[in-house]
Formats: C-alpha cells, structure tokens, sequence
C-alpha cells in the first residue's frame, strides 16, 4: 500500500513537467486520432494517478473516465479503454503499477460510446486481447458508435471500432486466471449498457466489487424522455437492479457518479480505512442515477 501511495505522489508531481495527455506521435496513428480534444480534456482526461483499489483491482484512469484493470494468474482484465488520445496515458499508468498492457488479455466495455470505448481499438491491438460487450453494444462497437437509436446519438462522434468482438450475456460469468467476472446488462443510457462486478480479496478480508455503466438519461436537446416511457421503465429497471447487487465497492464509468473524485482524494491523503469500502456503494450511485432521471422527467413536464 505504501509503494502504491508512492507511486500516486510521484506521478502527481510529474504533472508540472507534462501535460495531462501523451505528446502526439510522430507518425499518424488512425486509431490514436483524437476525439473532441479541448473538450474531453477539460471534462474526461482531467489527471489523475494510478492506484491500487483493493485485492486484485486498480484504477489506470482519469479524473472523469474511470478504466480499471483486474489482476489474474493468467494475465489482465481491462475495463473499458477512454479515449484515442489518452490510451498512451492507460498504459504508461499500467507501467506506473508494473503492469504491461501486453499482459492484458480482455478487455470489458460497458458503453459503446466514444468517451468510454474510442480508444479501445487501439489497446486491443497493442495487447491482443479480446473485448467482451453486451450484445446490442457489439453491433455499436462494430459500427464505430453508430446507433441511430440512441438517444445521445446525432451529438457523438463516431470512432475506430474494435476488431476481436464478443458479446456476452446477462449474468455471463467469465473466466480467467482464477478470478470470475459477472456480465449485469444495466439497459437504459443504451441498449446494450454493461456492469461487471467480482469479488477480490485481501488476505481473510473480501470485497464485492461492482464497475456499473452509467445509467443517465442523456439525450439530444429535443429529445423527450416522457414520449418514451418504456426507456423510463428500462432505466428503473436497471436501477433496482444495481440497488440489489452484492456490492462493497462501487466504480462508476464517470467517478463523480459514485463520488469517487472524493474517494480518491481521501484515500491519496490516508488509505486506512480504505474510502472505497462502502456497503451501500451501489445503492447511492442507483440513488443518484434515479434523481437526476426525475429531474429531468420534471423539466421536460413544464410547460
């Protein structure tokens, strides 16, 4: 733990001497073209340091997207990719661990949209590892994004779309290196919006741990979500569902949906007890989702 918090404060004090985002290289890359570049640097790649959750799971993402990567006697587990832009910062934080991304062997996306699967491409290809999404998110990633279904779909930028794809399943259990993660089909932000959840251990001392897609009602401006009340039921849904998984650790895609901006800030100043150990975790993060759908059912009922 104390080699983890070393590391944290290292690559913090690293961030005067570099940007927040890997110098472009110097040859085109299609699939490390960036995406929304000014924005995503403010909103999703602000900097955040690698760290070491709890038993087998780390965080290798930034302070708006979060990418976790599972440790197994049979190589890694990654979980979701970001952005083009930011995979070379993914995989100098897995070094930042002493972890290779050549070790990874999956890699699991919960949304096929560009802030969270863009730079999946490009990390399947420098690991050669597989990705597993929801069925309906296939066909998505696939597409490079494209879903004209998607409520959010006319304001996303399309992206390079991965190559080894296979769906899985709700309640899929997967495989690797003695550790097992659960496929939980989250529907409603899109059709085919997947959680994870498995449980880890330190000595005598496990935890349930669950990485939710999110579950916001985000649309286009003109969209209406109360012309839609089948979505509306599918996002409770998946809500409930959320609220009843075992769950003692929450990671949301986006950490202030689960107040993990705070979590890590107060596990960089002391990780005992450890901020991410929290057993209505996945209760407060459904508990938010559900609030901000019916603020927004609400504004849409105005006249």
């Amino acid at each position: 733990m104390r080699r983890t918090i070393r590391l944290a404060m290292s690559f913090l004090a690293s961030l005067a001497l570099s940007p927040a985002t890997s110098a472009a290289p110097v040859r085109d890359d299609p699939l490390l073209r960036p995406i929304e570049a000014d924005y995503a640097a403010r909103r999703f790649l602000t900097p955040a340091p690698p760290v070491h959750v709890f038993g087998n799971t780390s965080l290798v993402g930034f302070g708006g997207l979060s990418v976790a990567v599972i440790r197994t006697s049979a190589g890694l587990i990654l979980i979701d990719g970001a952005l083009p832009q930011s995979v070379r910062d993914v995989e100098a934080h897995l070094r930042a661990l002493g972890l290779s991304i050549r070790d990874v062997k999956l890699i699991l996306s919960t949304e096929p949209h560009y802030d969270h699967a863009a730079g999946i491409a490009a990390l399947e290809r420098d690991s050669g590892a597989t990705v597993l999404a929801g069925a309906a998110a296939v066909k998505t990633l696939r597409a490079g994004g494209l879903d004209p279904g998607d409520p959010q779909g006319a304001m996303l930028d399309r992206f390079p779309a991965p190559r080894k794809l296979r769906a899985v399943s709700d309640g899929q259990r997967i495989h690797l290196g003695g550790v097992t993660v659960t496929a939980v089909a989250l529907p409603g932000h899109t059709p085919g919006s997947m959680g994870w959840r498995w449980r880890s251990c330190e000595g005598n001392h496990c935890a349930n741990i669950v990485f939710t897609a999110s579950i916001n009602a985000v649309s286009t401006d003109d969209y209406r979500f109360t012309r839609h009340p089948e979505l509306v039921a599918t996002f409770r849904a998946s809500m409930a569902k959320l609220r009843a998984l075992p769950c003692d650790i929450v990671l949301t895609s986006h950490p202030d949906n689960s107040d993990g901006d705070r979590k890590l800030a107060a596990f960089l100043k002391n990780p005992h007890p450890n901020p991410w150990l929290d057993g209505d975790g996945c209760k407060k993060a459904a508990d938010g989702f559900e609030a901000r759908l019916n603020d927004r059912l609400a504004k849409e009922a105005k006249p």
